[in-house]
């Protein structure tokens, strides 16, 4: 069926002398991967390889047969011109950064359009934005509401987060648990938005835990999930 989307790029895949395979999360569709024949011999048409950097914002007219194999795109046009993604060196560790993230935890050929428009929204901020050290933080906490596993601030007045079970608990029920600085972190962020996240300060031991314990979350609620190999770079660009 030929259908015409909206499509966030996830990753692009060499293959063969010319190929490329690459994977979106497609508005109407959700998770949809592409063969791209030629493509990266090709100077001219209407779908090119720079198209292809991860987190860009597309319009596609694809042939989605639905049948778990690689589909093909027809057409293909940019419909936001980042300014600093693809350019500012702290803003490329941060997209790489959450494009294996993405790859990792998003599974499902099916429509989600507030993931969708959580993930455009959010890839614009933060083109748009300077103050960026602890975005993708923020990103982490508010994406588990799209995946399925935010936060239960039923009892966020807890001292404890139980990592295993999403919830705050009284006391230290198992090694899951935690308290300390990174669970106040954790209040602060799930009660703020983009907009407020410059005034988060933090030092870089808090960002990195607070990190790892976010990773260690999606690990424990997202079968085959695994730490993104961009972490260290990101770690070494934020130290």
């Amino acid at each position: 069926m030929l259908v015409t989307t909206k499509a966030i790029v996830i990753s692009a895949l060499k293959y063969s002398e010319a190929d490329l395979i690459v994977k979106c999360f497609t508005e109407s569709s959700g998770l949809k991967s592409y063969l791209l024949r030629n493509i990266l011999k090709s100077k001219k048409g209407k779908v090119r390889s720079a198209m292809f950097q991860p987190l860009m914002l597309l319009e596609i007219e694809a042939n989605h047969r639905d049948k778990g194999t690689l589909e093909s795109i027809r057409e293909a046009k940019v419909i936001y011109q980042y300014r600093s993604l693809h350019t500012d060196i702290t803003k490329t560790a941060l997209v790489f950064f959450i494009a294996d993230i993405l790859r990792s935890s998003i599974l499902e050929e099916e429509e989600n359009r507030m993931l969708f428009d959580y993930l455009a929204a959010t890839a614009v901020w933060l083109d748009t934005h300077d103050v960026i050290s602890n975005f993708h933080l923020l990103f982490l906490v508010k994406l588990t509401k799209y995946l399925g596993f935010y936060p239960d601030e039923s009892q966020i007045h807890y001292e404890y987060f139980n990592l295993q079970e999403g919830s705050f608990v009284a006391n230290e029920i198992h090694i899951y648990c935690q308290s300390g600085k990174q669970i106040t972190l954790l209040k602060e962020l799930l009660g703020i938005n983009f907009d407020t996240l410059p005034e988060i300060k933090l030092n870089k031991k808090l960002r990195g835990d607070f990190l790892n314990m976010l990773l260690q979350y999606y690990e424990l609620h997202l079968h085959g999930f695994k730490k993104p190999r961009s972490l260290e770079v990101l770690n070494t660009i934020f130290s």
